[in-house]
């Protein structure tokens, strides 16, 4: 779509008219005298290459065409706000600018032209931002994605993809969405917390963040599970940060959303969707088998959905200690039954079978909540053992904070605890992190 064609659909953006009492004068006006001006068509082939270059035009261009005696009832304020308006919807985000330049807001939903909601510390909130029409909603849909080699149309009206910042977007349209096109863009932050700062917003406690680090650095297999926005992938940044710089980690993901440290050997894959013609599609699956031929020390695994699972697994129990991934569920318990269930997608194999495999794999599962109130925190860790009588895993949780008010407590020993004493005889550091920690688990709460 030409920049032309974009500023035309941008006629009329609500909270961009101007003054309401000044009828006319809005950015359909602007963009008629810039064209009398400037080729809109030129400054369009300057988009994909010479992006400032073309920010810089269209701005001059506004500039000369707001010098015109019919914006004289425009303030000079008015004037650069309307440039900066018509600048954000022809290379910007149009309406949703401010939202996604605002690192406090981890996602924009778009519902429609007329309904814009933001989350921001876990709760969301309607925006008093919006669309004129459906249409401007598609021509930023097709914006963000055409850069990026996808398309949306009525025969693949779905799409996934990842901005260059690392926002991840979603898009559907009609048919799929009667009431007009959706938009989705989640947000990540140019920096991931450490486990330090999450004990200082409240989500762990001091001896929990001891405990995680213990995890990390006795390369202990971690799952990371919980529902939809309640932190996983913050989680899981925090401990990846545990892990030495000597150690080469591969990262595998859907949209590459991890950050770890920059001192850190690292390789990072990411999976790739068909392209238009149907063909090139790389699975997460694919790249599991594929970090086994790269020398991994640790493989992380963004999220488990479907067959890779059973890959992820192997890895697992065939030397490559201490990876990591997160998972979608309810509760520690639930995490094997999804297991259970994605494994099967891969292999053909009895449920004790592959239940052997999970007890041999994970060694411990750590529970992030989100609350009502958007408080995101560590609510539980298990331990995963496998009872060869029953043919079962067995999942027992060692810890548990019901609320984000609640300090929450050890409920018994976890089983890594013998591991560290023994370990703690050869060093007198380890020695007195046991020790300290130990006072806090016998006096009742995780402080």
């Amino acid at each position: 779509m030409s920049l032309a064609a974009r500023v035309e659909a941008a006629n009329r953006p609500a909270g961009c008219e101007g003054n309401p009492s000044r009828p006319g004068l809005s950015i359909a006006d602007l963009r008629t005298d810039i064209g009398s001006l400037v080729s809109l068509d030129a400054i369009a082939g300057m988009l994909e290459s010479q992006p400032r270059t073309a920010r810089n035009e269209l701005r001059i261009a506004c500039r000369k065409a707001l010098t015109s005696a019919r914006w004289d009832p425009l303030t000079e304020e008015e004037k650069q706000h309307l440039t900066e308006q018509l600048i954000d919807t022809v290379f910007g985000m149009g309406p949703i600018e401010a939202l996604i330049a605002d690192e406090s807001v981890t996602e924009v939903m778009i519902n429609g032209a007329r309904e814009v909601f933001f989350e921001r510390n876990g709760l969301i909130t309607r925006s008093d931002v919006a669309f004129e029409s459906d249409e401007q909603v598609r021509v930023l849909i097709d914006r963000v994605i055409g850069p990026l080699g996808r398309r949306i149309d009525e025969s693949s009206p779905m799409v996934n993809a990842r901005l260059p910042q690392g926002h991840r977007v979603n898009a559907v349209i009609p048919p799929i969405t009667p009431d007009g096109p959706h938009l989705t863009i989640r947000a990540f932050g140019k920096r991931s917390l450490s486990l330090g700062e999450m004990v200082v917003a409240g989500s762990l406690s001091t001896s929990l963040a001891c405990f995680l680090s213990w995890l990390v650095r006795l390369k202990k297999n971690v799952v990371v599970s919980g529902g939809t926005g309640s932190g996983k992938t913050t989680m899981l940044n925090a401990l990846s940060h545990q892990i030495g710089p000597a150690e080469r980690v591969i990262t595998i993901e859907d949209s590459a959303e991890l950050k770890l440290s920059p001192h850190a050997h690292v390789v990072r894959m990411e999976a790739r969707p068909r392209n238009a013609e149907g063909t090139g599609e790389v699975t997460i699956r694919d790249l599991v088998m594929n970090a086994l031929r790269m020398r991994p020390d640790r493989i992380i695994v963004g999220e488990c959905r479907g067959g890779e699972a059973w890959d992820m697994l192997q890895a697992m129990s065939t030397g490559h200690d201490g990876s990591l991934t997160t998972l979608h569920a309810n509760a520690p318990q639930d995490v094997i039954d999804r297991m259970v269930t994605m494994v099967r997608y891969a292999a053909d194999l009895p449920i004790d079978a592959i239940e052997a495999q999970i007890g041999s794999a994970f060694d411990c599962i750590v529970h992030v909540t989100r609350d009502r109130k958007g408080h995101r925190y560590l609510s539980e860790i298990a331990d995963v053992s496998f009872d060869h009588n029953t043919r079962r895993c067995v999942v027992t949780t060692t810890f548990a904070r019901r609320t984000f008010q609640d300090e929450g407590s050890w409920l018994e020993a976890p089983r890594i605890l013998k591991e560290l004493e023994q370990l703690a005889e050869q060093d007198e550091d380890l020695a007195r992190e046991v020790r300290s920690w130990e006072r806090s688990r016998s006096s009742g709460h995780a402080q």
